[in-house]
């Protein structure tokens, strides 16, 4: 039963790549960097381990920070509910500040699944548990020619028992790093290294010419697409205006620019014509502040047409635009106070100085894109 795990531990020794969460048991440590690379490539998720350990070194000190700072430091980094719940988990450890020395205690975490609590029991307290994401079940089903779709609950049953069973209980640290380094170096979802693998010799898909075709999944995930029109209002001597975004969306926590979403593109007559065009103003109703918007004559051009951004299930086309405003038509003052205490509109708007901008955890379409236009 455990050759398997022999011959990949021994593959492992000499193959492993060298990454920082390696170096410790820390139970934070290897939270961290396992919350990080939930959705994320080791390769971008090297850097932000790096900086978010050495802003937040342990759970008290992320505990005690505010969720911008949490947010601004994840920025770019994607899928941000990683690093609200993160930042909720280790609020919830408040007063002791210690983390959790059970898998159901580590399993109980806001934002930590099956995955990750194993990922944790492992490698920090050297549990029994075997992992299981992608890259373990594209190891399983190749090397074991398993069929069963692997996003059904039969399926997921079905793999979590093999790795359970393959792996060896006395070294599940080794075993766990092992399978995840396979899977990410060289049984790869494509164009896979199999003159280079360790299993190669006993490996079905591979005898049967079924490589490209394992995994095998029962559903197709649907793409939609969404069309944004990001408006830079200029307000104040260098300053522009920000809203923090709320509900259940993409981005929750961020800020970003007054934005007017439809079900196209937009031409700039439709813009100027839509209700929430001017939604960024304190008082009145859209028609009201249209007409007063429109009265007073405000410039508008368009700096970007077409920007495509591309999210895992979403597909992103965002206009961006500039609007001057009279002098006068905004009454917010420029924001000189800390996030909590910044005066707002009744639209949740605040008028921030661009020097500001670093403060403001913003997604990383509109952290870009103002790079390069301011």
């Amino acid at each position: 039963m455990f050759s398997f795990s022999k011959t990949l531990i021994d593959w492992y020794k000499t193959h492993h790549r060298d990454l920082p969460w390696r170096h410790t048991v820390d139970p934070y440590r290897v939270w961290v960097s396992e919350i990080i690379l939930q959705q994320t490539r080791v390769e971008q998720g090297y850097d932000y381990y790096q900086r978010f350990v050495a802003r937040f070194p342990d759970v008290r000190s992320l505990a005690l920070a505010t969720e911008d700072e949490v947010l601004t430091l994840w920025q770019g980094l994607g899928y941000y509910s990683r690093a609200r719940h993160l930042h909720q988990a280790a609020r919830s450890l408040l007063p002791q500040c210690q983390m959790p020395q059970t898998y159901e205690g580590v399993r109980a975490l806001p934002g930590v699944g099956d995955y990750t609590a194993a990922a944790i029991c492992s490698l920090a307290y050297g549990m029994p548990r075997a992992v299981v994401d992608g890259n373990v079940y594209r190891v399983l089903s190749r090397y074991l020619g398993v069929d069963t779709p692997i996003d059904t609950t039969q399926g997921r049953k079905l793999f979590a028992g093999l790795a359970q069973e393959l792996m060896d209980p006395a070294q599940p640290a080794l075993h766990n790093q092992a399978m995840m380094d396979l899977g990410a170096t060289v049984c790869t979802p494509r164009q896979p290294l199999c003159p280079s693998c360790p299993l190669s010799a006993s490996c079905l898909a591979l005898a049967g010419g079924q490589v490209d075709r394992l995994p095998v999944k029962a559903h197709r995930t649907r793409v939609s697409n969404r069309y944004l029109h990001y408006i830079i209002v200029c307000a104040k001597e260098d300053s522009l205006l920000l809203r923090r975004r709320e509900g259940d969306d993409i981005w929750r926590g961020l800020w970003e620019l007054p934005l007017v979403e439809a079900d196209h593109a937009l031409s700039l007559e439709e813009l100027l014509r839509h209700p929430d065009f001017c939604a960024f103003l304190a008082d009145g109703s859209p028609s009201d502040r249209r007409d007063r918007l429109q009265a007073d004559a405000p410039t508008v051009r368009i700096l970007a047409e077409g920007v495509k951004h591309v999210l895992t299930h979403r597909v992103l086309h965002v206009n961006f635009y500039e609007l001057t405003l009279p002098q006068g038509l905004c009454t917010l003052p420029r924001d000189s106070h800390p996030l909590s205490q910044a005066p707002c509109s009744s639209q949740g708007y605040r008028c921030v100085p661009i020097a500001d901008l670093p403060r403001y955890g913003l997604p990383a379409l509109l952290r870009d894109f103002l790079q390069k236009y301011l």
